[in-house]
């Protein structure tokens, strides 16, 4: 599996971008279901990174339900990446009744969203 190199001048931390990449290169298809991640000193070498960052991605890619990690055999992707997205299916239509009960309207309801994304929570 290639990773593509991270934005040393980019805002988001580097074990984001490296989980973000991966997740969406999953969620793409360009890394099937399965497919065995490069290990976390590996990666670390490759994207000259602290091995820390990359356990962390790794971290939350599996708390997110994108890939597994199988003791001494590795961290592989899921066999079913869609999980996660059925449970965000979820978490939005529930947020969007929220916001409708509410009186919010699509645009005030999708910006809160983004700043809770950009900060982090």
């Amino acid at each position: 599996m290639d990773v593509f190199p991270l934005d040393p001048s980019s805002d988001r931390p580097p074990y984001e971008q490296l989980r973000v990449q991966i997740a969406s290169r999953v969620a793409r298809g360009d890394i099937a279901a399965g497919v065995r991640l490069p290990t976390v000193r590996a990666l670390a070498a490759e994207l000259h990174l602290a091995v820390n960052t990359v356990a962390r991605a790794y971290r939350e890619l599996e708390t997110d339900g994108v890939v597994v990690t199988e003791g001494r055999r590795g961290t592989f992707v899921a066999l079913s990446p869609s999980a996660g997205t059925e449970e965000a299916a979820t978490a939005a239509a529930s947020y969007a009744a929220t916001a409708r009960r509410l009186g919010l309207g699509v645009t005030e309801a999708t910006q809160l969203v983004e700043r809770a994304w950009t900060t982090g929570g």
